[in-house]
């Protein structure tokens, strides 16, 4: 019996242990809640038209290199298909009035050059997903012809959703539409090799359609990355990796111009923690097309703060997006329209800041996203309000960030537990010792990122 027992004993410890394997597994990634290529990635968003002044994929390619350099791992681009000519904005039209869902703008390229861009992205281990426009189409798109595929008025004309009067409103009441609609992005995957979608306007489309579809595009590609161009928790169960974070970028923008605080933004962080599960990856910007064009540049918005919260946006929970011209700096508002070229000279060695962040990203697990990514821990100061300071955690990794979120010099005093030792300084040279409850002086927008 004596023998029965320690039998036992051993097997129940050799299931413990075969349990805790189990875990580090999933941890480590077999069972991830996305693809293995996203949690240490950065996003960054290409606009083909102004990405150079030829506005062509090949163009684009020629650039790839210098992206890799940058540290850039998921490319998103901007939809590439066919713009409508009926009712058309502007000079050249919105790249989101979609006249055929299977073939490209020629103004850009042919179908090949199209696919050589994304072979050599892939070739430099860089991803792409093609922004995707299911909710409406251009007026004269060869959809149209299928008269109960699009949403209609009382008189039984074509209607337009909200002012977007160059494009109409598809059904999704309408089965054959929706079967076709993911026939055309399974093509994408097939014929040009994509990763994945970001989805324009994703919760004007009803969510029963995403969870028929995406099932349908992993049969294809298992590991695609879909991007949800929405802000809402139901996206995630399920269908999307990434969610905008389009609250905390408003937030930003009104911390950045004093009509918030740094309290302000430490209680939506712990808001938005418990609202999202934690394999949720939350897309964090400080610009990106919609933004530049409408709503101004981030120098326009943010003022001498754009670099401060372009730091916070590699540090707080979620993904870092960099759209085009970021990464130099560029300080103007690209037309939407009409033809209108990036300036690719850096204006304040914006390069070398942007390589230095994605560098410490992927270096340090603490900062990765989703369920891989470390704990963040608030730390306590005597300036509440003015300074925000935390920790992110994870292993024996850890990534201090103090941001002073105003526009005055203050001296902030951190009080913690584990918090004292020796750390590298972010931008600076050496390492530095920190020590809680001594005073540290910040500038105007200064801010100091610490990391073992």
């Amino acid at each position: 019996m004596k023998t029965n027992r320690i039998l036992s004993l051993i097997l129940l410890v050799m299931v413990a242990v075969s349990c805790k394997h189990g875990k580090d597994k999933r941890e480590e990634g077999r069972e991830a809640a996305h693809p293995e290529w996203s949690y240490d990635a950065t996003i960054y968003e290409i606009n083909t038209r102004q990405f150079s002044p030829q506005g062509t994929f090949a163009a684009v390619e020629e650039q790839l290199p210098r992206l890799k350099d940058l540290g850039v791992d998921i490319l998103w681009i901007m939809p590439v298909q066919p713009i409508g000519r009926e009712n058309r904005k502007g000079e050249l039209g919105s790249y989101y009035s979609i006249q055929d869902y299977t073939a490209v703008n020629p103004e850009y390229g042919t179908m090949e050059d199209f696919r050589r861009l994304v072979k050599k992205a892939h070739d430099l281990d860089m991803k792409v997903i093609l922004d995707w426009v299911a909710n409406h189409t251009a007026w004269d798109s060869d959809w149209v012809e299928n008269e109960t595929w699009y949403v209609r008025d009382s008189a039984g004309k074509l209607v337009s959703p909200y002012d977007w009067t160059d494009v109409v409103e598809l059904d999704y009441a309408n089965p054959e539409m929706r079967k076709a609609m993911t026939d055309a992005m399974i093509y994408w995957i097939r014929e040009a090799d994509v990763d994945g979608f970001r989805a324009d306007m994703a919760l004007e489309l009803p969510v029963d359609y995403w969870e028929e579809a995406v099932p349908r595009l992993k049969a294809v590609k298992p590991d695609i990355f879909m991007l949800a161009e929405a802000e809402d928790t139901v996206v995630h169960a399920g269908t999307f990796d990434m969610s905008y974070a389009w609250k905390l970028h408003h937030l930003m923008n009104a911390v950045a111009q004093g009509k918030a605080d740094a309290e302000d933004l430490r209680n939506y962080v712990f808001d938005d923690m418990e609202r999202y599960p934690r394999e949720a990856i939350r897309m964090i910007f400080t610009s990106n097309h919609d933004e530049n064009s409408w709503n101004g540049t981030e120098f326009e918005r943010m003022g001498p703060a754009a670099r401060e919260f372009a730091v916070l946006t590699y540090l707080l929970p979620g993904m870092p997006l960099i759209y085009n011209g970021q990464e130099m700096g560029f300080d103007r508002r690209l037309e939407f329209f009409k033809k209108d070229s990036i300036d690719w000279r850096d204006r304040g060695d914006y390069t070398q800041f942007y390589r230095r962040m994605n560098a410490l990203r992927k270096e340090n697990p603490a900062l990765w996203s989703g369920e891989r990514g470390g704990e963040f821990v608030n730390i306590q100061n005597n300036l509440p309000k003015e300074v925000f300071s935390f920790v992110r955690k994870k292993g024996d990794n850890e990534v201090v960030g103090i941001f002073n979120l105003t526009g005055r010099p203050v001296s902030v005093t951190l009080q913690g537990d584990g918090l004292s030792g020796k750390y590298t300084e972010l931008f600076a040279d050496g390492r530095v010792e920190l020590r809680s409850g001594e005073p540290y002086t910040l500038p105007a927008w200064g801010f100091r990122v610490l990391y073992r």
